[in-house]
């Protein structure tokens, strides 16, 4: 039986993400473009906030995964060397799946986020 992954490769992540994130700056772009200079109406008032929040709420939630698996990795490697040196080296044997993980864990809420509004705004009208 294969083995499941529960965190989605970064590569994946990545690939997704440069495909997604074009597509919802040229829809902005060109929303920003048709829009009002003096009126804009409402929905793009709204638009043009959640695009500034949103990044700033989707970086902080990847630099406090990054920070936090990367503090409980260098516990885990402290704790390996007051064990000795057979769990020293069982953990750097595992050193680049783990990386991995924490990769793909910190660009997750950017991906997620990007995806979701290339998903949505691909459904949403410019006018």
């Amino acid at each position: 039986m294969p083995r499941t992954r529960k965190t989605p490769s970064t590569s994946r992540q990545l690939m997704e993400l440069s495909s997604a994130a074009p597509q919802v700056i040229a829809h902005r772009l060109t929303r920003m473009a048709l829009a009002s200079p003096t009126n804009p109406s409402r929905r793009d008032q709204k638009e043009f906030t959640s695009m500034i929040v949103e990044k700033q709420i989707a970086f902080a939630q990847s630099w406090w995964t990054l920070c936090m698996d990367i503090a409980k990795s260098q516990q885990s490697l402290m704790f390996a060397m007051f064990s000795g040196p057979a769990a020293v080296t069982s953990l750097l044997a595992r050193t680049p799946r783990k990386l991995e993980k924490i990769s793909s864990r910190a660009v997750s809420p950017i991906h997620r986020k990007a995806v979701s509004n290339a998903k949505r705004l691909s459904r949403t009208p410019l006018r």
